[in-house]
């Protein structure tokens, strides 16, 4: 009996600034694969579908449970984790791309810069050093705690900024994970403390404006974070600070 194979076409790129070409692979089937798993396969038998021996793939991972966000990659034209990518529910031949919205290091594996200054932009974090001795902060109310933890499962993919069609290399967009984690911090009663500073800064170039309500992001995050929510929240929070920075208060 002939042993069923899986058919991969993969999108690579040797160097940062070098010419992309697509290589094709075949891996022996087995049952609950992942794309992570057939990559592991690749990497350990670096043969390509025409049996010649190539450079084993690049890619990035971590926790192998999506919770980090690093496999990020666009597996059949979609963005998504390969951790979560099972075989089983794949159209073959199965097409694996690097993400375009971030400058690709090799192969699969891309620079997320972009989005980690967009976090420091923002000040998408509560300064509390130096403040040890000031005691426990203000609690969180409950109601307010269970939609903030929501917010609070970004895991910095870049699954949304890919899918979002104003998030591209002409524009200073910084996404919807950035806006979300905004609305996040400001929600928190120590982090209100910089409010003012975080809405400032979403009105500044590639803030909220650059928003063109495509509502891709909502739809492509895999965890299934109210991004577009976020957003409408932060339209009306920036139209109010913007009052308040023109006629003080």
């Amino acid at each position: 009996m002939s042993e069923k194979l899986i058919h991969f076409k993969v999108t690579r790129q040797d160097e940062p600034n070098g010419d992309t070409y697509v290589e094709e692979f075949h891996i022996p089937y087995r049952a609950n694969m992942n794309v992570i798993s057939a990559l592991m396969e690749f990497r350990r038998n670096p043969v390509n579908a025409a049996g010649e021996p190539t450079t084993p793939i690049a890619w990035d991972m971590n926790c192998l449970e999506e919770v980090c966000g690093a496999c990020s990659m666009v597996i059949n034209g979609k963005p998504r984790q390969s951790c979560t990518a099972l075989i089983d529910k794949l159209e073959q031949p199965i097409h694996l791309e690097p993400m375009k919205t971030f400058p690709v290091v090799r192969d699969l594996m891309v620079d997320r810069s972009r989005m980690f200054d967009s976090l420091k932009k923002v000040k998408a974090w509560i300064p509390i050093d130096g403040t040890y001795d000031l005691g426990p902060g203000p609690r969180m109310a409950e109601s307010k705690r269970q939609w903030a933890y929501e917010l609070s499962k970004c895991m910095t993919c870049g699954v949304c900024l890919e899918s979002c069609p104003n998030v591209n290399s002409k524009t200073e967009f910084i996404g919807p994970a950035a806006l979300s984690q905004v609305r996040l911090f400001n929600a928190h009663p120590t982090g209100e403390m910089n409010k003012a500073e975080r809405l400032n800064s979403l009105m500044d170039e590639g803030g909220l404006m650059n928003c063109g309500n495509s509502q891709n992001c909502v739809q492509s995050c895999p965890k299934g974070i109210p991004l577009t929510t976020s957003i409408a929240a932060l339209n009306r929070s920036t139209a109010l600070q913007s009052f308040k920075n023109f006629f003080g208060g």
